[in-house]
């Protein structure tokens, strides 16, 4: 797969509702109940369930097109390189879809397709009381808003992350398990490197060692580069913060001046 927009067929501008309808309409096609033992039918599963979790988020899609208009066919593969699975399903209501083929169907629903996708990274949760039941899934690493969800109680409310971040720490033993804060820099590059990219040494302060951060060539300036769990170090066990390194192309003078003068 080499774009998020061509995996479901649809074109850069399309709404989110045609976003959602091509989903659904290939899940369906693409369903792994409807296709046993098609390994492409299988691999063309999970490249749509990625694309639409990106695609499907306001947010995410944002900032994968301007990853398009940087790094046009390798747009993807940058995304990639700054998300795992637990970003790029945070939040999505794949979920919702999939249990409703599941209701229509007779399908597996969610659970049992990611845990056949995803394997041991993958976790799912349910709590059952009288008149209440709430379930949803995530990937091993942190909570928070990263969970999927459904039931009677929407992922932004309060109450749920709480009861939900009690019941994952119970599950994996780190009662007292936080995650470290994401940090924020900015680093300083000329236009020549910005247009070869490279290698580029980073003094990271907080951890008091030397990073060596990859710039992709041509990169524009304002870019952030996530480095993942190079924040601040989690609590009790819990997973460390990411670091984001903001671009910042150094002009040379004459440009500058010139500059000031036109404006």
């Amino acid at each position: 797969m080499d774009d998020y927009y061509q995996a479901l067929n649809v074109p850069p501008d399309a709404e989110a509702r045609q976003i959602k309808q091509a989903y659904r309409d290939l899940a369906f096609k693409y369903h792994p109940d409807r296709n046993n033992e098609n390994l492409a039918a299988s691999e063309k599963m999970k490249q749509i369930n990625e694309a639409y979790a990106v695609l499907g988020d306001v947010r995410k899609r944002r900032e994968y097109d301007a990853l398009r208009q940087q790094f046009g066919s390798s747009a993807r593969k940058q995304y990639r390189q700054q998300h795992n699975e637990k970003d790029i399903f945070s939040g999505s209501d794949i979920h919702q879809i999939l249990e409703e083929m599941a209701r229509s169907f007779g399908f597996r629903g969610y659970d049992d397709i990611f845990r056949e996708f995803y394997g041991k990274g993958y976790r799912s949760f349910q709590i059952k009381r009288p008149g209440f039941f709430m379930g949803g899934f995530f990937f091993s690493g942190t909570m928070g808003p990263g969970i999927g969800s459904k039931g009677r109680m929407p992922i932004g409310n309060t109450a749920f992350i709480q009861l939900a971040q009690g019941l994952y720490r119970k599950l994996t033993g780190l009662q007292g398990a936080s995650r470290g804060r994401d940090l924020n820099d900015v680093i300083h590059i000329d236009v020549v490197f910005a247009q070869k990219g490279g290698p580029y040494a980073y003094d990271h302060l907080k951890r008091k060692k030397k990073l060596v951060v990859n710039i992709p060539s041509g990169v524009r300036d304002g870019l952030q580069i996530r480095l993942a769990g190079m924040g601040e170090t989690g609590k009790d066990g819990g997973p460390d913060g990411d670091l984001y390194l903001k671009v910042k192309i150094k002009r040379p003078l004459l440009a500058r001046l010139k500059k000031l003068i036109s404006s």
